[in-house]
């Protein structure tokens, strides 16, 4: 069994969950990792989430993301992330931004990073059906399509300023 370490709006452990009850309580916020991954042209790595998954399979989300595990740092655990997912080890990691997103389902206190990382990447089949880049352009056509997760539809803004960092 999967546990969860609660915590608050400011990341300060409170308890401790398994993931069972974090999946169907909203009240109890758990904290989890995303890493944006952006090729030198720009475009964003997205990948499409396993059927299999018990949280919105099938919709294309944030190219890596991931619960912490109980102790461990927002930076650890986007880089186990990105080596579990991605299966390549994550070059330099920068802070993106951190937010409170919750769902009918859940609540996640999220931490961002991101990088630059060509490829090629060797796809976790437990974790994700299917994975590429996308330019803004793609991923703005398609927005409220229904394809992407509701999370990234949600986070796509702050995602776009990461970007422009990115090429700063």
């Amino acid at each position: 069994m999967e546990w969860f370490d609660l915590v608050n709006i400011n990341g300060t452990v409170i308890g401790k969950a398994p993931r069972n009850v974090c999946h169907g309580h909203p009240g109890l916020m758990h904290q989890a990792v995303h890493v944006l991954v952006f090729d030198r042209m720009g475009r964003l790595f997205l990948q499409k989430r396993s059927p299999a998954k018990d949280v919105q399979p099938g919709k294309w989300d944030t190219s890596v993301g991931g619960h912490l595990h109980p102790g461990e740092s927002p930076l650890a655990g986007a880089q186990r992330e990105m080596l579990e997912e991605l299966g390549v080890p994550p070059l330099a990691l920068t802070p993106a931004y951190r937010y409170m997103w919750r769902s009918e389902i859940e609540t996640e206190l999220i931490t961002a990073f991101y990088t630059r990382h060509e490829g090629p990447f060797h796809l976790d089949p437990g974790e994700i059906d299917e994975g590429r880049f996308w330019s803004p352009t793609e991923i703005e056509e398609r927005l409220t399509s229904g394809i992407f997760t509701p999370q990234f539809e949600r986070e796509y803004y702050r995602i776009r300023e990461c970007h422009v960092l990115l090429e700063a």
